[in-house]
């Protein structure tokens, strides 16, 4: 099960970042909570185990750690935060993120400037 929406990360290759989670089967209890709550399909379960398995290990957003914060029992480790802050600098992720912001909140700005500018003229009135 491929899904080409995850290959990429702001046009990077997504097998070029190392960030995904491995379990510590030891310690998984096989709850499954991980399964269910990804998005992304990074896990499926295995039904003779009775745990959860990492099949798509790109799917994972990079620098999310969801299932690990909600693990109730902590068997759900990545790599430490470094690794995706790292990538975000060499990819130069955050000059991509400002350009998407512009994108996306440019009518909101401009709105926000036009009632602004709205203010400043009535208190000049008043």
């Amino acid at each position: 099960m491929s899904d080409k929406k995850f290959d990429y990360w702001f046009g990077v290759p997504r097998k070029e970042i190392k960030w995904y989670p491995k379990i510590d089967p030891a310690a998984c209890i096989g709850c499954g909570l991980c399964a269910v709550i990804c998005g992304r399909g990074v896990y499926s379960y295995d039904l003779v185990t009775k745990k959860p398995i990492v099949a798509q290990p790109y799917h994972c957003l990079v620098g999310c750690q969801t299932c690990a914060n909600l693990c109730p029992v902590g068997a759900i480790e990545f790599p430490p935060p470094e690794v995706a802050r790292e990538a975000a600098r060499k990819y130069k992720i955050f000059i991509k993120v400002k350009e998407i912001l512009k994108e996306k909140f440019a009518e909101q700005l401009i709105e926000t400037a036009k009632e602004y500018g709205k203010e400043m003229a009535s208190d000049r009135k008043g």
